[in-house]
């Protein structure tokens, strides 16, 4: 049985941040495997048009090439039906239905975690870890009890716990401040757009160069 945790996301463009959460969680929650998924069109955000999920696929590919334990799935650009990931997981759990699954999501997710289909089943389906963002509060009150009981805070020095490698209780949500960066996707393209070229400082040299080369933000 494997340990492996996917995280679904815009990721336009991947940064410094994205990277440093997989790493961390790594650590801390003795992953065997940690895996980007790149949507195609996130669904709940309908009204904004991203970078071409091809681009932002290989953008995260250039960045995670040098981590032999982190990859990048084709798994929602394949489906044209663009899944929620209510549907995702759904696929996952059928296609490794022996191995411990966490699914990643940020704090902004946590907040606007309501409006996605079907949440509540997302949150009972797999192991959640949300990842905490400076600026951003954690709050609780917006869950019902249920998903409330399944809250594992690890912000008090309980992550060695996870790095010990202990397994989760089953469909288990971890809070957790592995990584302290606040970096965002949004104002790296604002930079980018106003020719400020301090965006470089947020993504790897291979992501710079490729958005240099193709003018995917310009």
């Amino acid at each position: 049985m494997k340990r492996i945790a996917f995280y679904g996301g815009s990721f336009d463009p991947p940064h410094r941040g994205h990277l440093a959460i997989a790493d961390a969680l790594v650590d801390r929650f003795g992953l065997d495997a940690f895996v980007f998924i790149p949507a195609f069109h996130a669904p709940h955000k309908a009204r904004l048009k991203p970078t071409s999920a091809y681009d932002r696929y290989t953008m995260l590919c250039l960045a995670t090439q040098n981590s032999a334990n982190i990859t990048v799935s084709q798994f929602e650009i394949e489906m044209p039906e663009r899944p929620y990931s209510v549907e995702t997981l759904s696929r996952i759990l059928e296609q490794m239905p022996d191995d411990e699954i966490y699914f990643v999501i940020g704090a902004d997710s946590w907040r606007d975690i309501l409006t996605w289909r079907e949440w509540e089943k997302v949150m009972t389906m797999v192991n959640i870890i949300v990842v905490t963002r400076p600026g951003v509060e954690i709050g609780f009150d917006h869950v019902t009890d249920n998903i409330r009981e399944r809250i594992v805070d690890l912000r008090n020095g309980e992550e060695e716990k996870r790095r010990r490698g202990e397994r989760a209780n089953p469909q288990s949500i971890f809070i957790t401040d592995a990584v302290n960066m606040d970096i965002s996707a949004t104002e790296i393209r604002r930079k980018i757009r106003e020719e400020d070229p301090t965006w470089h400082e947020d993504v790897t040299a291979e992501v710079a160069n490729y958005v240099e080369k193709y003018q995917i933000y310009s």
